[in-house]
């Protein structure tokens, strides 16, 4: 599901990869969602917007490179605290998740800035995005909180 501005979309993206973070650990959750990555950087349409907005590496120095980068980030975070039994506190894998989703918003906007400039960078690439994200990243922690003793990882 996506909802279509520009330069960059909005969908369930940051949801997902929280999770399979969160739900796979670091090294795995990492590494799937770098096999992610370069199925897209081959070719095929994984990414949202896929084929019409490009595809392979054109896509993936576009507006969404940055984010897409910061995916990894994000999901190594979530495995990180999820490793550490971070999964049975909200508070705890909240703010894993959070300094997760700051770098990727970071990363994000640094690139569109290559692109587009700081200022239309922030004011396209960060602000639209903040309270969705803050909504999926709550949505992640509360599954992951839901699940703690399936995912147990001690």
């Amino acid at each position: 599901m996506t909802v279509p501005m520009w330069p960059v979309q909005v969908s369930l993206q940051t949801l997902a990869v929280f999770l399979v973070g969160a739900t796979l650990g670091l090294r795995l959750g990492a590494a799937t969602v770098l096999v992610y990555l370069a199925e897209g950087a081959a070719g095929l349409p994984v990414f949202q917007g896929t084929p019409t907005q490009g595809l392979g590496l054109a896509y993936m120095v576009g507006p969404t490179g940055g984010y897409l980068v910061g995916f990894v980030v994000m999901a190594a975070l979530a495995g990180w605290a999820a490793d550490r039994g971070w999964g049975r506190s909200p508070l705890r894998m909240g703010a894993a998740m959070l300094t997760g989703e700051v770098v990727m918003l970071a990363l994000g906007a640094t690139w569109l800035g290559v692109l587009f400039g700081a200022e239309r960078a922030i004011a396209l690439g960060v602000g639209p995005f903040l309270l969705g994200d803050l909504v999926k990243l709550v949505m992640a922690v509360w599954i992951v909180w839901g699940l703690s003793g399936v995912l147990r990882r001690d």
